[in-house]
């Protein structure tokens, strides 16, 4: 099962404004909460691009699995400051790119919380899956272990 969680924090070290660390399935962003939201997502737009370059993570698109090293269209997100719905984050998937607008008018906090819900909307979708050590994990529930 997949699961990727935002969070506000006031732990990052110092200059520090977002970090991204994964593991089996999971996916945990850490957001500078006292940081001005733009100053957020230009460092959570870096740190998406060093993660999708480590070719863990896979698209399938129709019956293609999109990489990081799809001819034409790697696979990328982007966060854009944009508002698509007033006070939350709405999440676009194309063949190779998913792109999240953000509404300029949330703060940290805020964006931190409306991704939950829209990025479980988003996973639930079946399209992505991550490769980890060996193990293809995608959103499919996890066997009960005895």
């Amino acid at each position: 099962m997949l699961d990727v969680t935002y969070e506000a924090v006031d732990d990052l070290p110092p200059g520090r404004l977002a970090e991204i660390d994964e593991d089996r399935g999971e996916i945990r962003v850490r957001l500078d909460a006292a940081a001005p939201l733009a100053d957020v997502v230009r460092q959570l737009n870096t740190e998406i691009r060093n993660l999708m370059a480590s070719a863990h993570w896979y698209q399938l698109w129709g019956d293609e699995i999109v990489s990081q090293d799809t001819p034409g269209r790697p696979l990328g997100i982007e966060y854009l400051l944009e508002m698509k719905v007033p006070r939350s984050s709405w999440v676009e998937e194309r063949r190779g790119l998913v792109s999240v607008f953000i509404d300029p008018g949330l703060d940290t906090e805020g964006f931190a919380a409306s991704m939950n819900p829209a990025t479980k909307k988003f996973l639930a979708g079946g399209c992505w899956f991550q490769l980890y050590a060996g193990e293809i994990i995608d959103n499919s529930p996890e066997p009960n272990k005895v």
